[in-house]
């Protein structure tokens, strides 16, 4: 048996490439052409740029047929040397070798990957908040994350503007009981520390870096921030200009009146549609009698979890956060969810006037979809990326940007949660002028979506793109650690991670199809127009009846 080797001929008037063999348990071999024999060391791999040649000569057509046979780049320019020729003669009768280049790689099967990412433990501290732990030594850094339920829509409208006070950056720029905000921020800045704080309708994350020789003096900062902020009133009037400020701007932006005014529609008085109002921020609302009330109510074991990745062990882990959170009191009162909301389900145009030189739309209906393992929200996942989802290669984005050149953008989100339906909407912004050419564009879009299933193409380009997306979304311990508390908090079971990947990979063009054709009624959608009216290319009571001018 011999092994195949590589290597150019470097003689008089060579320049060519040939394979050439070394017997297994040699240390060299000969090489022969033009040029004479030379005797050559063995070599611990490959050069640099030479791998597909090898796998040419001595991979991909086999070692019996390949080994001492003479390959050129141009050609047999020359005569075969005597003993490649005796070879070639005592294999002329051999059957044919496999394939090589494309055709062998058509032809190439390999079992399908399976995703299963590493798993945290579990463990609760004393008064039963849960903790996820992974270990990971590769760099001196432990993150610590907290996950608090507990949002504006667990409290009265009235109270938006505090619950977002106590939910976010102010934790961190208003200082703690034992430090003014000026003397945290100089101590994160001196030791590298890295916070983080991210919120949405019903739970912040907090997050906090820090390099493992710091980790006592992080754990301490990071408790004081978390459970005895100091609200400073001058950072608290900081935060409400800001928050009033960037209200006002919004009501210059047709994008973000189009969207505030679509879910105010279709979800009325509920927590989907709430958005921070000027009144909301008026002068005496956050006053710290209200601030420290709400922060209490939240901030209670049984609202918490916590997490731990990096380069610190699980019996230090658990020593450390059940002296910062084994105190933590029970919840006085139960966080309980809203109800679902009274979704709208009459047509209707909605056109806001507003001089701009284009148009913000936003047209959609009630989704029809719980976030739960059932081949329903699978399929309605695969036909939202198809649709508009998958930015400039949905069925939208190529009609409207790339056929007709209406927009730079346009897509689709097709929402869904555990405990109620959300929406189905459609979004662009267009010249004034194709106002509503554009919004008719989107609706053909849809109907041709529900006249005919998808290609298997799209179908499986779409699962391929969902799958891949999610999976490389947990490249990291911290990124797999937050996705598990994230999910369990929410209520998804604890393998929600492997059904969601083996749900999408089932999806199929008439699940697709099907779950199109049940859900989504372009003859029933709430229709939202923020753009100047005087410039429209038709009337907007072409898309269907007028509701409000």
């Amino acid at each position: 048996m011999c092994s195949a080797w590589h290597g150019p001929i470097s003689g008089p008037r060579t320049g060519r490439w040939r394979c050439w063999c070394r017997p297994s348990g040699s240390r060299r071999s000969a090489v022969s052409g033009r040029g004479g024999t030379r005797m050559m060391a063995p070599r611990r791999g490959p050069r640099a740029g030479s791998t597909l040649r090898a796998a040419a000569c001595g991979g991909l057509v086999g070692l019996v047929a390949a080994c001492g046979l003479a390959g050129s780049t141009g050609g047999t320019d020359g005569p075969v040397p005597a003993a490649s020729a005796d070879r070639t003669r005592a294999t002329a009768g051999a059957p044919a070798s496999p394939a090589i280049g494309r055709a062998a790689i058509d032809t190439m099967t390999f079992p399908p990957l399976e995703f299963e990412p590493p798993e945290p433990e579990r463990f609760s501290l004393s008064n039963g908040i849960e903790v996820y732990y992974m270990e990971d030594r590769s760099l001196p850094l432990v993150e610590l994350y907290a996950l608090r339920r507990g949002g504006p829509a667990h409290f009265d409208r009235s109270e938006m503007a505090v619950v977002n006070a106590v939910s976010g950056a102010l934790l961190l720029s208003g200082g703690t009981r034992s430090l003014p905000p000026d003397s945290l921020a100089w101590l994160i800045e001196y030791h590298a520390l890295g916070p983080s704080f991210t919120t949405t309708g019903s739970a912040m994350l907090a997050g906090l870096e820090t390099p493992t020789r710091h980790l006592d003096l992080a754990l301490r900062l990071w408790v004081e921030i978390l459970r005895h902020p100091r609200f400073d009133p001058e950072r608290v009037e900081n935060w409400r200009l800001n928050q009033l400020d960037m209200v006002r701007r919004a009501e210059d932006q047709p994008g973000s009146i189009a969207i505030r005014t679509f879910n105010r529609v279709l979800f009325g008085d509920h927590p989907i549609g709430w958005e921070l109002a000027p009144e909301d921020l008026a002068p005496g609302v956050l006053t710290e009698e209200r601030l420290r009330r709400i922060h209490e109510t939240l901030m209670c074991a049984d609202n918490l979890t916590l997490g731990v990745v990096g380069d610190i062990s699980r019996a230090d882990a658990a020593a450390k956060l059940e002296a910062a959170f084994g105190d933590v009191p029970k919840c006085a009162q139960r966080l309980e969810p809203p109800d679902p909301p009274v979704i709208r389900d009459e047509a209707g145009v909605f056109v806001i006037h507003k001089a701009v030189n284009q148009s913000a739309l936003v047209m959609g209906q009630r989704g029809g979809i719980l976030q739960r393992d059932d081949p329903e929200f699978y399929a309605a996942q695969v036909a939202n990326w198809i649709l508009g989802g998958s930015g400039l290669s949905s069925r939208i984005s190529k009609r409207v940007r790339t056929d007709e050149g209406l927009a730079y953008g346009a897509g689709t989100i097709w929402g869904a949660s555990i405990r109620h339906e959300r929406a189905f909407g459609a979004y662009t912004q267009t010249r004034a002028d194709a106002t509503i050419s554009t919004a008719l564009l989107i609706r053909d879009v849809i109907e041709e979506a529900r006249r005919e299933p998808p290609t298997e193409e799209e179908v499986q380009l779409a699962i391929d793109n969902t799958v891949n997306a999610f999976v490389f979304a947990f490249q990291t311990p911290g990124a797999i650690v937050t996705r598990q508390m994230t999910y369990r908090a929410g209520g998804l079971p604890a393998d929600w991670l492997q059904r969601y990947v083996a749900g999408i990979q089932q999806v199929t063009p008439q699940a697709v199809h099907e779950v199109v054709r049940r859900h989504i009624r372009p003859e029933d959608w709430t229709i939202v127009i923020v753009g100047d009216t005087t410039k429209f290319d038709a009337a907007p009571e072409t898309l269907g009846p007028v509701v409000q001018r």
